[in-house]
This record gives C-alpha cells, sequence and structure tokens, in this order.
C-alpha cells in the first residue's frame, strides 16, 4: 500500500488559485451566523472601539473618558482586562443558531484590536492568557462540529498595523492636552504595536481606507505566520478576510496568495485531495475574487451573480452597542431571499454582549427566523438561481452600507430553483390573494402548485403567465413561498 502524501494541488499563485471551485457545501448553505464578538464589546458602544477611544472628541472617546478614564491612564489594554465572557454558552447558543436556520457558524479569530480569540503560541495578547482565559475559538468550532455546522473563521488583523495608529496621540486641548496616550508606552507595544509611522498628528484620526495595508514588510510575514497558526490549530472550512487579498496591490498579493494556498491545501489533505475551504475576500474585480468567494460588506448584488457570493452584514452594529436600532426579523429574511435568488449567500452576526449573553431583542431575531425556515427553508437551502432572479418593480438600494428595507409590494416576486421545482417567494401577501407570475416560458408547464405551509392551491397557466390563488390565512407573517412543480423545467 503506497503511503505516498497527495501532491498540494494549489501553488501560491493567481494562475493555480483560479482553479478554486466552490464546494457544493457552501452553494447549499445560503445562511451562516457570525459572532462579531471580542474584547471591543466590553464597553457595548460599538465597533472600532480600540481605535476611536484614541482619537479627541469622538463619542467612544467621550465615552471611555467618562466611564473609564482618559486614555492615558486606562487604554484599551485594561479594557481587555475587563474582558470576562463569565456566561458564555457555546452550546447553547450554537442549538439557537441551527434553530433559527444556520447551516454553517463563522468566529471571529482577531480584529483589528490585535487582540486574539484563541489560544496563540505567537502572540500572548489573547483570550487564553488573558481577559476570559478561554480558548474562544476552539469552543466555538467543538460547539459548531458537535452539530454538523461547518466552521468558519474571519480574520481582521491585516489592517491592523495602520489602523491601530491612533493610540500613538494626544489630546490637543483640554485638561490632559499633550500628554501621550498609553499607546506611547513601550511596555505595551507588543498590543498596541510600533506603528508610528502611520501616525499623523496633523490629522490623528485620519485613516486611509485606499491604503488599507500597511507596507511594513515584518508585518506582512508576522499576518502569514499567523494565518497559518490559524488554519493549523482550527481546520476552518470558510476564512475571511476583510479586505482585499492581503496585502494589496500596491504591496503585492504574494503573501496573501501564500495564505490562500495553504489554507486550500490543508483542506485537500482532510478530503482525500479535493478542496472544501472558502476564502472571502472583498475585492469585487473577477480576476481578484476568482481565488475563492468574493464578500459584500452590507451590501449585496444588483442580480444574478454566475459565481456564488456572499454579503455579509449583521442585525445591528458589528460590536455590541446599547444604542443600536436592531433589523426586525422580516427585514433579515427579505435580505437572505433576496441574496438567494442571486446566487448569494447571507452570513448575518448577531452582537453579544460581554458576558457572552444575547440580548432578548436578538434572541427574539433569531427565534422569528426559526419559525420562518421551517415552512419556508425548502425553498432556500440547495436551490440555486432560476433564469431570473425575480420579477416586479421594487429592489434593494445598492449604495455603499446603505441597507434600508425595501417597500416591497406583492407584484415583486424572487425566484429559487432545485431540479424542477421552481420556488416563488412572494414579497408581501396580495390583497387580492393571489399570486401572478409572468417569468415562465410557455413551454414551461407547471403540473402542481403548493404553498408552503398551506398545502396544495388552485393555479391557471396561460402561456408564460401562472396564477396561484392563495388562501384566506398565510402560512408565515414574512415572504411566503410557491413551490411550483413541473414534469420539466428546462434551464
Amino acid at each position: 500500500m503506497s503511503t505516498d502524501t497527495p501532491a498540494a494541488p494549489f501553488a501560491a499563485t493567481f494562475d493555480s488559485l483560479r482553479q478554486f471551485e466552490c464546494p457544493d457545501w457552501f452553494r447549499d448553505a445560503k445562511l451562516g451566523i457570525w459572532s462579531h464578538w471580542g474584547a471591543q464589546s466590553v464597553p457595548m458602544y460599538g465597533d472600532w472601539y480600540a481605535r476611536n477611544m484614541y482619537i479627541e472628541g469622538h463619542d467612544q472617546y467621550r465615552h471611555h473618558l467618562r466611564t473609564y478614564g482618559h486614555p492615558s491612564k486606562v487604554g484599551y489594554k485594561d479594557i481587555v482586562t475587563r474582558w470576562k465572557a463569565e456566561n458564555f454558552d457555546p452550546e447553547g447558543l450554537m442549538d439557537l443558531y441551527v434553530s433559527a436556520g444556520a447551516k454553517y457558524f463563522v468566529g471571529q479569530a482577531t480584529h483589528h484590536d490585535n487582540f486574539f480569540n484563541y489560544d496563540s503560541r505567537i502572540h500572548r495578547w489573547n483570550s487564553v492568557q488573558m481577559g476570559p482565559k478561554k480558548d474562544i475559538t476552539r469552543l466555538w468550532k467543538d460547539a459548531a462540529d458537535a452539530r454538523g455546522l461547518k466552521f468558519g473563521l474571519t480574520e481582521h488583523h491585516g489592517a491592523a498595523f495602520s489602523w491601530s495608529n491612533t493610540n500613538k496621540g494626544s489630546d490637543r486641548s483640554g485638561p490632559y492636552a499633550g500628554i501621550p496616550y498609553d499607546g506611547n508606552d513601550e511596555a505595551y507595544q507588543e498590543l498596541y504595536l510600533p506603528n508610528r509611522e502611520h501616525y499623523d498628528p496633523e490629522h490623528p484620526g485620519k485613516l486611509d481606507i485606499a491604503n488599507w495595508y500597511t507596507g511594513n514588510k515584518r508585518w506582512h510575514q508576522h499576518w502569514l505566520e499567523v494565518m497559518k497558526e490559524i488554519i493549523d490549530l482550527y481546520q476552518p472550512e470558510l476564512l475571511y478576510s476583510d479586505g482585499p487579498v492581503p496585502f494589496g496591490e500596491k504591496n503585492g498579493y504574494d503573501i496573501g496568495l501564500q495564505a490562500i494556498a495553504y489554507l486550500y491545501n490543508a483542506s485537500a489533505a482532510r478530503n482525500g485531495g479535493v478542496n472544501q475551504a472558502v476564502y472571502n475576500q472583498k475585492d469585487r474585480r473577477q480576476e481578484l475574487y476568482s481565488v475563492g468567494v468574493m464578500d459584500i460588506e452590507r451590501s449585496q448584488e444588483p442580480d444574478i451573480k454566475p459565481e456564488p457570493w456572499q454579503t455579509d452584514t449583521s442585525v445591528g452594529d458589528w460590536f455590541y452597542n446599547v444604542r443600536d436600532v436592531y433589523k426586525t426579523a422580516g427585514h433579515v429574511v427579505e435580505l437572505l431571499v433576496d441574496i438567494v435568488s442571486k446566487n448569494g449567500n447571507l452570513l448575518l452576526n448577531i452582537p453579544q454582549r460581554p458576558d457572552g449573553t444575547l440580548d432578548d431583542e436578538c434572541t427574539h431575531i433569531l427565534t422569528s427566523m426559526g419559525r420562518w425556515i421551517d415552512v419556508c427553508g425548502e425553498g432556500i437551502y440547495g436551490t440555486r438561481p432560476f433564469r431570473v432572479s425575480g420579477e416586479g418593480g421594487s429592489a434593494v438600494r445598492i449604495e455603499g452600507f446603505r441597507e434600508d428595507a425595501v417597500e416591497w409590494t406583492s407584484a415583486d416576486l424572487r425566484f429559487t430553483r432545485k431540479c424542477d421545482t421552481l420556488y416563488a417567494f412572494q414579497m408581501r401577501w396580495p390583497e387580492d390573494g393571489r399570486t401572478v407570475i409572468h417569468s415562465l416560458r410557455p413551454d414551461d408547464r407547471a403540473r402542481s402548485v403548493r404553498l408552503l405551509g398551506g398545502g396544495q392551491v388552485p393555479f391557471e397557466q396561460a402561456g408564460g403567465v401562472l396564477v396561484a390563488q392563495l388562501p384566506e390565512r398565510r402560512p408565515v407573517d414574512e415572504v411566503n413561498c410557491l413551490a411550483i412543480e413541473f414534469d420539466h423545467l428546462a434551464e
């Protein structure tokens, strides 16, 4: 018997990595839940706290000053020690995520704050040595694995070197004018980073998103070492970078491509030579996102893409924020339906409080999603796009990070398909009790129409138009779905 190890299928080049094929598990899953959670949840005052608390005049700076003290005395290093995750119940949370419809779960390995949520041998500022004294990532993975969910991780580490530059400043006015923030203390340089090259005292709060990644070569190598550690320790089947392939066009993609190849080859080694991992990044240029699956933050595609893609969003802020106004469960369901009709997946963040629990509003969103999934999930999971994503005059607004709820009408439909079954999601329940579909071909002859959760319904078909008569009572309060079965539904 041969004991030879199969050759790694991917080299760290664009030509090689463009051979990536999206695994069926990702295409079938459609919905993932994300825990965008870490030490920055401690103040319960929103995203980017570790950066903005060092920007004089920022609302997070004021919150920090008045709650904890001035950042020359009480800095982010002290926030880290306050994170205890004392009520963190990954098993119970994962049960809730599964019941809400999640088919994959994604944890946060490390954010821009340079604090790691796992047992790192590289970096002592991590959740095992400090703060919770728990391997958050391992606990998440074990809970996901036990329930058969694919497990993924997000890394926001590539931009950390430039992102955290604000801790090198000081106030310009007031009682602490000129007193350096604690990021200037070399005793804490490992957390705060030796990044003075990115600090501009004339524009202390400036962050050049166009140059998201530093050109610092030592940081590039460090990032690659961290990525390999994450992959070796936790074998993620999804790895997400918060930005383009590191380290961008200006600095070159060699380091980023090495990490992607390492991810795919590690997966192939576990799966008989076939990669089952997905790499997410945010550059929408075809030549770059073809090495993995494109991710779009808080937005989406206007119509069907031939390649699978993903929207990542949150029901509120990324980190827990007491000021949040959450999306409703209905809004989340509408996003999911619209995204899936266009060949996309939805990765949904549910903000956790610093103790690890969810508030009642988030729990209600998840349980409401679960009730909808129990009825309409047939039209979501394992489906593929129809010839058209939908019909009707309403559409999501594609503009930056805008996620306004759409004023859908009963004429707005979104389609998915599974073999010879077409699923038609009616975005609003019709007052006249009818669903009218105009997108069929004359030779698409339906043989039955079923309202998910409501049984068979009568219908008429003339040419490419099908009219179904709905019952008086709707099965779900959110988007309802018809399953239309054909003897043959052509591509």
